[in-house]
């Protein structure tokens, strides 16, 4: 069985520290454990990071935006599907060797029809016409294969498309009466049988029980278009046989396919299984190409999907679905929050400014060396988190992890902190909604759902046009998001100081109230010596909230 992968993955709104520390304890738990791990992100990467990958090589970590068990984490069976032009009897033979009771149809890597065995035991039951072979254009190639034959006169690639079926039991006069042009004619070993089948414009002959085909018929044959297979089985045997030569796409199910995708959830799907008599289902991916197929008894031993956190602890922040998950390890530096586990984990939380600070010290503990590039990413989200060390949440491990990270990768911190602040605060184009939602957080405080967003620049006029772009949406942000209250940091690091934008019923009261400073125009505040998120703006929203 194959090994499950492990997901490390950071919070919604993924700023550097959640991107980088999800990279950089990727490679630490592959240097310390056998095992798949994967790093991950639940939202798209903002500018500020983009850059810092892009500089230190890396590529941004692979999107998963629901962690709940999916069929694609299900045991499938892997059986290649089949061609419509095959055979009724093929298809059963490759049933019983699979065990299974239902055949995936594909047209090259497309799903394209589903064949059961009730389809083909119905067709086994049922009564056909003389002329349903050629119905069915049903190639010679099935027929012989179908007879254990050999086509010993003619092209075993062409296609049966008119005449009817019979068996040549009678005398030549008899046989001239019934047997018209086209038709193909089960025979014997009488010679005088082959040549009148021949002479009356059969398409084909087949001549049981192994009997020879003199060289004279074979002429005879060839000369009239006439082609000729010879099979062991016996006349009876024959005539029973060769219905089952048919294409299963005279048979098949091409409409109404109920079928599941890999990313479907297994929640979804119980279901839909639940309320079919079907016991197998085909999957397919997002574009419709076959992948397998899955049955009921799967789901009995199908495993959650597995996930380390880091950067967070609050479900709001978390993935889709983390209550379905199976969560390991949390790796963080803020408050507690709501996540609630089924047994214990591994939990490392510490009052530091960031969580690669944290993943530093585990390299160092391990004894395992940092990467020089790995060490110029977590370097980036050390800069980031603590504003170039001048954030209140920067503690002396921050500025030694720092310092370290720095020597190893080679890099000047303030030549980094000023590449990556101008790059993540440049506005461009970008529209309120992209600016809000680069490094974005959701908080419940009481019944109160709180949104804070924070963007750090070192330019004053990016906080104006941050400002002017941002403030007259910030109501309709705030409806969409689905929150009561909305603060937006435009934080400049030089003055170390922010312009909080504000959005919600309560919201201007509460800043006024906790910072003891009075909006001059209702839609911002500015807060000297306040730059962090953690620290200094929820801390004091919290508490506000909780006193009002």
């Amino acid at each position: 069985m194959t090994t499950r992968p492990t997901y490390i993955i950071g919070h919604k709104n993924p700023d550097t520290d959640s991107i980088a520390a999800a990279i950089a304890y990727q490679y630490l738990k592959a240097k310390m454990e056998d095992g798949i791990f994967i790093a991950s992100r639940c939202g798209n990467v903002n500018s500020e990071t983009q850059y810092v990958l892009d500089r230190f090589g890396f590529e941004a970590p692979r999107f998963i935006g629901d962690v709940r068990t999916q069929v694609r984490d299900m045991e499938m069976r892997k059986i290649p599907g089949v061609s419509e032009e095959m055979s009724l009897k093929r298809a059963w033979e490759i049933m019983k060797e699979n065990k299974v009771v239902t055949l995936c149809i594909t047209e090259g890597k497309q799903l394209k029809a589903l064949i059961t065995t009730g389809d083909i035991m119905e067709s086994y039951m049922g009564s056909y016409e003389a002329n349903t072979l050629s119905a069915a254009k049903t190639s010679y190639r099935n027929i012989v294969d179908t007879l254990d034959g050999e086509m010993v006169v003619g092209n075993i690639d062409d296609v049966q498309t008119e005449g009817k079926v019979m068996i040549g039991a009678g005398t030549p006069d008899a046989m001239e009466k019934l047997i018209a042009p086209h038709d193909m004619v089960i025979l014997g070993d009488r010679y005088e049988s082959h040549f009148c089948a021949i002479e009356m414009d059969a398409d084909c002959i087949i001549v049981c029980a192994g009997s020879p085909v003199t060289e004279s018929i074979r002429r005879l044959a060839t000369e009239k278009g006439c082609k000729i297979i010879t099979t062991p089985h016996s006349t009876f045997t024959v005539a029973r046989l060769i219905y089952q030569s048919m294409p299963l796409r005279y048979f098949m199910k091409s409409e109404d396919l109920l079928t599941f995708k890999m990313d479907d959830i297994i929640e979804d799907v119980l279901p839909i299984m639940a309320s079919t008599r079907h016991r197998y289902f085909p999957v397919v991916d997002s574009v419709g190409r076959y992948k397998g197929m899955v049955s009921r008894r799967n789901f009995l031993g199908v495993s959650k999907k597995k996930v380390i956190l880091v950067d967070h602890n609050e479900k709001s922040q978390a993935v889709n679905g983390i209550e379905s998950a199976d969560l390991l390890e949390i790796l963080d530096h803020h408050r507690l929050g709501t996540i609630a586990t089924t047994r214990p984990v591994f939990f490392w939380n510490q009052p530091v400014g960031c969580t690669c600070t944290i993943i530093h010290r585990m390299f160092w503990e391990y004894g395992i060396d940092i990467p020089k590039d790995v060490a110029g990413l977590m370097l980036s989200a050390i800069i980031s988190d603590t504003l170039l060390f001048r954030s209140p949440t920067c503690t002396e491990a921050d500025r030694q992890a720092g310092e370290e990270l720095a020597r190893i990768a080679g890099v000047d911190p303030e030549e980094l902190a000023t590449s990556m602040f101008t790059a993540g605060s440049y506005v461009g184009d970008k529209s309120a909604d992209e600016i809000l939602h680069q490094d974005f957080k959701k908080f419940t405080v009481g019944a109160h759902a709180i949104a804070v967003g924070q963007i750090s620049t070192m330019d004053d006029n990016e906080i104006s046009l941050i400002r002017d772009r941002l403030a007259p949406e910030m109501n309709r942000l705030r409806e969409r998001d689905g929150v009561d209250m909305l603060f937006f940091m435009i934080t400049n690091i030089l003055k170390e100081s922010s312009e909080v934008l504000f959005s919600g019923t309560s919201a201007e009261m509460i800043l006024e109230n906790g910072f003891n400073i009075t909006s001059k125009d209702h839609v911002s505040i500015y807060l000297p010596g306040v730059v962090s998120r953690k620290k200094q703006m929820l801390p004091t929203i919290t508490s506000t909230i909780e006193m009002s």
